[in-house]
């Protein structure tokens, strides 16, 4: 029987003692690949960082079969100095196992990596390049090539479309399927018609959390789960799929 990564039992979470998610429990196995959805204000970044260890639940237990240090992450928004004299390949390398010093040599294994990931993000040749000089989208890519220089074993990701361009934005959920061949990822979006050719599950989080084993979700078990999102139906004319109402 396969065996859970991470455990979530019951667990209340927010901030100052005043709880954002309330009685929540999830299951996440290797492999997985959980759209997380729901509305602004819901808790669904809250839910991030209480799996992450950045917030501690207010009630309830969380079971980790991995180490926190084998989860990748890329935040909604990056709060980078761009003044800072750091550059796209020494960014990635923090990422690597153990963090690695700005500035120091690196193994010709550490380079391969280094250069390999940035290649799949789209970056190659910008390696030497300061942050400062990165448009939002690259940015945006080299912050997603640190979370995975590392290989790790679960990625997190809060809302990754944000800031790339529609072009990489394609290009980033299919490179999110081949990384699910050997990671579980949770992906936290506002676009559940985009993501929906690619993620397995689905999480309903509007300050509880109601988990949906599949990828097909329609309007009616959202409103059963008190996820009031809208549907984005994609076809030959894209459209939004609105409830009906009183002129």
């Amino acid at each position: 029987m396969e065996q859970p990564i991470i455990e979530l039992k019951n667990i209340d979470a927010g901030y100052q003692n005043k709880a954002v998610i309330s009685n929540v429990s999830l299951t996440v196995y290797d492999r997985d690949f959980i759209g997380i959805i729901g509305p602004n204000g819901g808790g669904k970044t809250t839910l991030l960082k209480t799996i992450l260890g950045f917030l501690r639940p207010l009630r309830g237990t969380i079971r980790y079969a991995l180490d926190r240090s084998e989860i990748g992450y890329l935040p909604q928004g990056n709060q980078v100095d761009d003044r800072f004299p750091i550059t796209v390949k020494e960014v990635v390398a923090s990422g690597l196992e153990q963090g690695l010093k700005i500035h120091r040599s690196y193994t010709s294994q550490e380079r391969q990596r280094i250069e390999g990931v940035l290649e799949r993000v789209g970056l190659a040749g910008l390696h030497k390049r300061p942050i400062g000089e990165l448009s939002g989208g690259e940015l945006q890519r080299t912050m997603l090539a640190r979370a995975i220089v590392s290989s790790p074993g679960m990625l997190i990701l809060d809302e990754p479309g944000t800031y790339v361009d529609n072009k990489f934005e394609m290009q980033l959920y299919g490179l999110l399927k081949e990384l699910n061949e050997t990671m579980a990822i949770l992906l936290v979006s506002h676009d559940i018609g985009t993501i929906s050719p690619y993620i397995k599950s689905i999480a309903c989080v509007n300050r509880s959390l109601h988990y949906h084993p599949s990828n097909e979700i329609n309007a009616e078990q959202l409103k059963v789960y008190n996820c009031p999102i809208e549907l984005i139906t994609h076809g030959p004319v894209p459209h939004r799929v609105m409830k009906s109402h009183q002129s």
